[in-house]
């Protein structure tokens, strides 16, 4: 079965001649951006893109449904995840448009369920992950044990936000990704307008930009001509590929359901506004600034950056098996709609190799980062470093150890330390280094490019023994997480915690009272030596309270 494409006439500035030779050029070359997601017998993407407006180029590779034989074309429906939310805030900036609410409104005059913490959270705060409210689908996974086979409601999040004691940090502060924010500014649609925000959406920007295949999904049971099955690789009977698809009736945040030509007409619309206008969309298109005087890049809903010296305004999205990508190049004129139904679909890097097709010469050059010469390092010194280190707002650890005469972050696959000096070590393959402060057990600043140095702090370790480990065992409940109760049980190397008959998962002991499992960082705590209850933090949700029973 072979692909389906739709090639219109084409702009192609210079990095393509005009004519049926330059049609044929770019088509091989996006052809070889998508080569990984060509096949018959497996899930792809569609993809979309417009010059100053116009499409020009629409293409489907791969299979929308592997039981149907059915493949993807440019018209196929897929669920795009976080593409929905800048969607939700333009839907906020009309009602601020109608004069019905303001940006710096107390997000409880709204929605009184959330508790008072003292300093006021504003719908600016949620629209720019400013808030610090607790991820709603880690609290609802921790909560659960699991996530994908629950139905997952409305009421679901606002029962479980309404129940947190604490942030994450101070409203405005920080930038922490959260969709409890564009939940509940869905929530604040439909109160203030009296519409669903699906029906709100439909009426005031949807139908008036004839997106006749886009709705925010509030019922994941409806039946959707033309949608898409999405992918997970698959984990037993040798399966290559495994259905994995939201089971989601809460919308905000997530659950819009589009093609990538609509998502194309979103896109002009943008930069020529039908709905809204050029003083709304400027707004939406401005970075935050912090409380602490740094700089975030998403603003209401979109991310602002810079590709190969080309400013773009993009998102994307992942939920489940979909992968999704919406953004386009104001100043080149260039929007780009990427949709895949498969979770191994990079859409950002995708979306990049378009632009390369498209735009080509016109980008600056990629060059090689310059390389600094390895210095050595004597054994002893390299074994100073090993250990473990936490970031003590966040919590994450990091753990170093020496691998094959060289220092390397200790995990799966975990990658080596290039000594650039004696305290400088570079991240094979990733951006930024590592530098470590002196003293006898130093800490290291993780730095990366344009952001603040993040300090980590050494920690000793612990080995684990059973009489260490046993006094850990037992049940523990969360009122946050609506009466949730985790059994601790302890073997002599590790901690293994339930709840319901959720699969368990295994904790390993780091330092004193701290373990690592399943991506969370598990604190205990005690009184007067005894082990009283524990604290639960992962990237999106921090300190969420257990305590144990009598």
């Amino acid at each position: 079965m072979r692909p389906v494409v739709m090639v219109l006439a084409l702009s192609l500035g210079t990095a393509f001649t005009g004519g049926a030779q330059g049609t044929d050029s770019l088509t091989r070359a996006v052809d070889r951006v998508f080569e990984s997601w060509r096949d018959t017998d497996g899930p792809g993407c569609a993809v979309g893109v417009s010059r100053d407006g116009s499409v020009v180029y629409e293409r489907g590779y791969g299979m929308a449904n592997l039981e149907t034989d059915t493949p993807i074309r440019p018209s196929s429906i897929f669920h795009v995840a976080s593409v929905s939310k800048q969607f939700t805030a333009a839907a906020i900036m009309l009602l601020e448009r109608d004069g019905k609410l303001s940006l710096d409104d107390n997000v409880r005059k709204y929605i009184p369920e959330i508790p008072d913490y003292g300093t006021p959270i504003t719908l600016r705060h949620l629209l720019t992950h400013t808030s610090g409210l607790r991820d709603q689908w880690s609290l609802l996974a921790l909560a659960r044990g699991r996530f994908e086979e629950d139905r997952i409601t409305e009421a679901d999040v606002l029962d479980i936000v309404s129940r947190q004691t604490a942030l994450n940090f101070k409203p405005g502060s920080e930038y922490v990704y959260s969709n409890t924010g564009f939940t509940l500014l869905g929530v604040i649609v439909k109160r203030i307008s009296g519409q669903s925000l699906r029906d709100f959406a439909n009426e005031r920007i949807f139908k008036p930009l004839a997106m006749t295949s886009t709705h925010f999904h509030d019922d994941y049971t409806m039946l959707v001509r033309g949608r898409t099955s999405a992918y997970v690789p698959g984990n037993r009977d040798g399966a290559r590929w495994r259905v994995s698809i939201p089971n989601f009736d809460t919308y905000g945040a997530t659950s819009l359901f589009t093609t990538v030509g609509d998502l194309l007409k979103w896109e002009a619309n943008l930069d020529h506004p039908v709905v809204g206008d050029a003083t709304m969309f400027a707004r939406m298109q401005s970075t935050t600034l912090l409380t602490n005087g740094d700089t975030s890049n998403y603003g209401l809903g979109l991310v602002m950056g810079s590709y190969r010296g080309a400013r773009f305004i993009e998102h994307g999205g992942a939920d489940a098996g979909y992968r999704s990508y919406v953004g386009r190049f104001p100043d080149r004129g260039l929007a780009i709609a990427i949709a895949c139904n498969a979770a191994t679909a990079n859409t950002t890097a995708l979306a990049r190799g378009v632009a390369d097709a498209f735009l080509g010469s016109t980008l600056a050059t990629v060059e090689a980062p310059a390389t600094q010469q390895a210095v050595v390092i004597e054994p002893d010194r390299l074994q100073r470093r090993v250990g473990a280190y936490v970031q003590p707002t966040t919590l994450q650890i990091i753990r170093l150890a020496v691998r094959d005469g060289r220092l390397a972050i200790d995990e799966p696959n975990g990658p080596t330390l290039k000594p650039l000096t004696e305290n400088r070590f570079a991240v094979t393959g990733q951006p930024g280094e590592i530098a470590f402060t002196d003293g006898a057990h130093p800490g290291f600043e993780r730095r990366m490019p344009g952001q603040r140095p993040l300090p980590f702090e050494w920690r000793p370790t612990v080995s684990p023994t059973a009489p260490l480990l046993a006094p850990y065992a037992g049940e523990y409940v969360s009122a946050e997480l609506g009466g949730a109760t985790y059994r601790v049980t302890a073997t002599d190397s590790v901690l293994t915690l339930r709840t319901g008959t959720a699969e368990p998962f295994t904790a390993r002991l780091v330092f004193a009272d701290t373990f690592l499992g399943a991506g969370y960082t598990v604190q205990f705590t005690r009184a007067a030596g005894r082990v009283t209850g524990f604290d639960v933090t992962n990237s999106r949700m921090r300190h969420v309270r257990f305590t144990r029973k009598p």
